[in-house]
């Protein structure tokens, strides 16, 4: 396979706890310059330290920018291989996605690449389906029209204004996450550090130099800045026009996010879940949870329209959440009112019947579009957690790779190597023990109305605002669903950069910490909050400046001849409405590369397309060639591809290789040393791909060989006869 090689301020009926500390210490968490310019002060001193802010944030964006597009050209050498090796450099889903920019690009002219997309006959043989219904494509279909607008053809090929987009999202990203960190601990010098861990720690924190099409690599920068709109909004200071600006940003961000994810959905359950935790302790007012609850509805439902009512959209968890949180908080008027025994009290029943009816509306929306699309998902889940059958294929396929596995050790290693871990540990100790005990204060208040409730605040010990309330739960909810599964530690490791940065440059945890060691004063608290940084800024740059320089100088070449030779082969020695059959991941470079019609494909979210790839795979398993032959015709497919990768694989331990997982389901015996369960019987005949390769007369009456080399063997399937004849003379392609 591939080589690199060297080459040469609502309102509501009882503000928040935040709300009330910030209108007795309107400057205790902001900086002074940044708190004229958010008041009308234009003074020349505040305009002069936010433009270096600012200047700051996009400088380290568009280093960050750069940084990854050269470690993709020097890994890669992009610029100097040919056009099939750029296509092939996209892997598995990601060359499906590129495939339809491609595809829209070719087509004659927009209106005509639209409808090919929505009447697709070439991603699924004998299917027509809807692919922006079905696929989160519209970014494809926005970069096409946008470079067939723009003058840039000329000198700008298509394939580097795709990747230099991508690449510029990072830099959105970068922004994103420099804003947060700035309005948490109002110090740009917060943000600053902020970049710099996220461009060092670029192995925990992306994947884009090598994954460039993700659908997580366009949502995730949109997620930043929804986090960073968020934490705004929640700043009570602001007035009514801005909250509105806010409101709206946290809209548009919210959809690009949903848009360009499938995922979407799970992302914001988890958010929905932070707001109505936060929700619960008093932190919001019940004006900022339903606006905030009303920004992700409304983000989800216009997706729905645009993607042609998808009913994976309306059967969401989080919508039915959203729903039946909105619906008992309404019916439970008392819900904040009592001691604190009777409120935790009210609260657990009030949880309780959220979740009751989050379960029922979800069950019986679901039902009533039988909808069935996001199964594996709940099945993979109960499976993780031990919770329901582990031999399932589609769920087996998800827990036997390592990024959907437990967070590995060794991240945090490389986290605390870049001495981000440590800041990031303490900050959310404290913040933890502030939020824990504000939290109690607002469920014990002093008085039993109102008014007796707000005068409370003057008493408290520990107040915490709500913007840092909600990024801290932020971290901690995204960082045990990264511990849970690896491939979500993307989502954490940015947004913690941005915590770790609030916590060495923010007020509240050194003033914490000064008057714990009785030495606290203004002129040490600026000392403080300004030389940390700028000293660990500097200990940085010593440490890893050098390795990033050597690690750019590093040049690689992009080297993959088997796969080349194939896709020049189908390409050129086959129909153009040929059908092909394979794994998902080598499909998907079908695809791009030939224009070949697939019969299955790597965007796994469809109850058909998953059971037909079980029953393609069939060819990996201990199946008669006559059963395997019905199966592929009845797909309709031409010609199969067999990878001695998967037939003879050796990359997972046994019990999760592809052959394994496919005994499993069909009730036999596991090849090699090692137990098996004592319900499996052996298989009645051998394994296909490798028995096809002895050419007897049983697999010759129905496949001919076309073409192999070191990796791939193409098989093409004849017209089934009452009687096996000779087999074909057809001349065979070999290496």
């Amino acid at each position: 396979m591939t080589a690199l090689r060297q080459r040469k301020g609502s309102k509501g009926k009882e503000p928040p706890l935040g709300a009330e500390f910030q209108s007795q210490h309107p400057n205790c968490c902001t900086d002074h310059h940044q708190e004229k310019i958010l008041h009308g002060d234009w003074s020349w001193g505040a305009i002069i330290w936010t433009s270096v802010g600012w200047s700051v944030s996009v400088g380290l964006g568009l280093l960050c920018c750069i940084y990854m597009a050269t470690l993709h050209e020097n890994d890669l050498w992009f610029s100097n291989i040919k056009e099939v090796e750029r296509e092939i450099s996209f892997r598995t889903e990601c060359g499906l996605y590129y495939s339809y920019y491609k595809q829209m690009l070719q087509a004659p002219t927009v209106h005509e690449g639209l409808s090919e997309l929505i009447h697709d006959n070439l991603t699924e043989s004998k299917r027509t389906i809807n692919l922006l219904q079905r696929m989160n494509i519209y970014q494809e279909v926005f970069l096409s029209v946008l470079y067939r607008l723009l003058p840039i053809q000329s000198y700008l090929e298509p394939v580097y204004f795709y990747i230099y987009t991508v690449f510029s999202l990072q830099a959105v990203y970068v922004i994103a996450l420099y804003l947060i960190a700035w309005l948490l601990s109002g110090s740009w010098l917060a943000g600053m550090l902020t970049g710099v861990w996220y461009i060092l720690n670029r192995v925990d924190t992306t994947r884009v130099e090598f994954t460039i099409s993700l659908r997580e690599n366009w949502s995730l920068p949109f997620l930043a800045l929804q986090v960073a709109a968020i934490t705004c909004y929640l700043r009570p200071q602001l007035t009514s026009l801005q909250q509105k600006v806010m409101v709206w940003l946290m809209y548009v961000t919210t959809f690009c996010f949903c848009l360009t994810w499938q995922f979407n959905q799970f992302i914001l359950l988890v958010q929905a879940l932070i707001i109505y935790t936060l929700d619960c302790v008093d932190f919001l007012t019940t004006t900022q949870v339903t606006t905030m609850y009303l920004v992700q509805v409304s983000s989800l439902l216009s997706v729905w329209l645009l993607q042609f009512c998808n009913s994976m959209i309306l059967g969401s968890l989080v919508l039915s959440f959203i729903v039946a949180a909105l619906f008992i908080r309404h019916c439970q008027s008392s819900l904040k009112t009592g001691g604190l025994l009777v409120r935790l009290g009210k609260l657990l029943l009030h949880s309780a019947m959220v979740l009751l009816l989050t379960v029922t509306i979800n069950y019986l929306a679901k039902k009533a579009l039988q909808l069935r699309s996001d199964e594996h998902i709940f099945k993979f889940i109960k499976s993780k957690f031990a919770l329901g059958p582990t031999r399932d294929f589609d769920a087996s396929l998800y827990l036997c790779e390592e990024a959907f596995g437990l967070l590995p050790l060794d991240t945090l290693e490389r986290l605390a190597g870049t001495l981000l871990l440590y800041p990031y540990i303490l900050s959310l100790l404290l913040l933890s023990g502030m939020l824990a005990v504000a939290a109690l204060q607002n469920l014990r208040p002093k008085g039993g109305s109102a008014e007796e409730r707000k005068g409370a605040g003057e008493g408290r010990v520990v107040a915490l605002r709500p913007d840092v309330a909600y990024n801290l739960l932020h971290t901690l909810f995204y960082g045990l669903l990264a511990f849970s599964t690896m491939r979500m530690k993307y989502i954490w490791t940015g947004h913690m950069c941005a915590v770790a940065a609030y916590g060495v440059c923010g007020k509240e945890l050194w003033t914490l910490l000064l008057n714990t060691l009785s030495c606290n004063t203004k002129v040490l608290l600026r000392l403080v909050r300004y030389a940390v940084p700028l000293l660990m800024i500097t200990c940085l740059y010593y440490k890893f400046w050098p390795k990033l320089m050597e690690e750019l100088s590093e040049l690689r070449e992009f080297y993959d001849p088997d796969t080349v030779e194939l896709m020049t082969w189908i390409s050129t020695k086959t129909p153009k409405r040929a059908v092909f059959a394979g794994s998902m991941q080598l499909l998907a470079g079908i695809k791009l590369c030939t224009g070949r019609v697939l019969t299955n494909h790597p965007h796994y979210e469809d109850k058909e397309l998953r059971e037909r790839t079980k029953q393609v795979y069939q060819v990996y398993a201990r199946q008669s060639p006559e059963d395997v032959y019905d199966i592929l015709r009845s797909i309709g497919a031409d010609y199969v591809v067999l990878e001695n990768s998967i037939c003879y694989e050796r990359r997972h331990r046994r019990g999760c290789r592809l052959r394994d997982l496919l005994d499993l389901a069909n009730g036999h015996i596991m090849d090699g040393p090692g137990e098996n369960d004592p319900d499996l019987v052996p298989a009645s005949h051998p394994r296909f791909c490798e028995a096809i390769k002895t050419d007897t007369a049983a697999y010759t009456a129905l496949f001919t060989r076309t073409f192999q080399n070191k990796t791939f063997h193409v098989y093409r399937l004849k017209k089934k006869r009452k009687k096996s004849t000779k087999s074909s003379s057809e001349p065979i392609a070999t290496q």
